[in-house]
């Protein structure tokens, strides 16, 4: 006994520490954004999980007449729809988690292990949203730009100039810019060598910086692929015959827009599991609503002097 106390003139760290309680927080998941598209996006519920789009035929087929002095026959004139408007289907978002009710049971202090399951597994299928509004092949931004919408960098990095280009095709009221954050720093850094730093706006409790008053918003979603990526200018809003998000309202075991959580039942081996589903759609309302810049260099560097 006289050996294990050698040296020790007071109770150790080590020892205790047997008798203290440590504050956990709860599982931190680096996976987790802002999700910026999501929040500023109008969302549209929608009944059975189908959107059309109608359209005008013609954009220019009515016909109108200046008043004028004489007494001329004025043009009859009538607006004519397409017949098959684009119809959008939601996309569901499904996982299930299985929890063992003994886990659940014996280590749900201080923090609950369902919920925790839960809200980890709700987070991922939210940031799994917010990448198929961009890169679904049916339905994403990126697959939903027209020819004409689509730009081509003057010298690779995102310029002055290009952005410029890419508001003369969303000029009515464009709403932001979206763009993953190395995109925004090269970008900032061909403002820097052209001595035009682009002020600021805060929104959300973040500061963002702006071109011509239209907000840059970050999205580590537009992949960066070999050191080139694309830059999104978008409208918003149905009313600005802009883009749109979609959602299924009044689900069972609704927890927010669009979002469930269900019960599915414990099995023989007591094993609880949820069903965790989000049904989500984007629909892009008219051409000059989005256009894109393509191919962007983000690897493009300045030394100043």
């Amino acid at each position: 006994m006289s050996d294990i106390h050698q040296g020790h003139t007071a109770l150790g760290d080590v020892a205790a520490r047997t008798l203290a309680n440590a504050t956990k927080t709860v599982p931190m998941l680096g996976a987790i954004t802002p999700r910026w598209l999501v929040h500023l996006l109008q969302w549209v519920p929608v009944e059975a999980g189908i959107y059309r789009v109608n359209k005008v035929k013609d954009n220019h087929q009515v016909e109108v007449d200046c008043s004028a002095k004489d007494e001329r026959e004025l043009p009859a004139t009538f607006v004519d729809y397409e017949e098959w408007g684009r119809e959008y289907v939601l996309n569901a978002v499904n996982t299930v988690v299985d929890v063992h009710t003994r886990i659940s049971d014996l280590y749900s202090s201080p923090h609950n292990q369902i919920r925790e399951q839960l809200r980890l597994t709700i987070e991922t299928v939210k940031e799994r949203q917010e990448s198929e509004l961009i890169n679904n092949k049916e339905y994403g931004l990126l697959h939903n730009v027209a020819d004409s919408q689509k730009v081509k960098s003057r010298t690779g990095s995102p310029t002055p100039d290009d952005f410029d280009e890419l508001i003369s095709r969303v000029w009515k009221e464009p709403a932001f810019f979206l763009a993953h954050p190395q995109a925004i720093a090269a970008f900032g850094r061909e403002c820097t060598r052209r001595g035009v730093p682009p002020p600021t706006v805060s929104l959300f409790g973040s500061q963002f910086i702006t071109w011509r008053g239209i907000p840059l918003i970050p999205c580590d979603k537009l992949r960066v692929t070999k050191g080139k990526t694309n830059i999104l200018l978008l409208r918003t809003g149905e009313s600005r015959q802009g883009v749109v998000g979609l959602y299924q309202p009044n689900l069972p075991g609704q927890q927010s827009m669009g979002l469930s959580v269900r019960f599915m039942g414990i099995n023989h081996k007591a094993i609880a599991s949820y069903l965790v589903s989000l049904y989500c759609s984007l629909a892009v309302l008219t051409e000059d609503a989005i256009a894109v810049l393509e191919n962007v260099d983000v690897g493009n560097y300045y030394d100043y002097k």
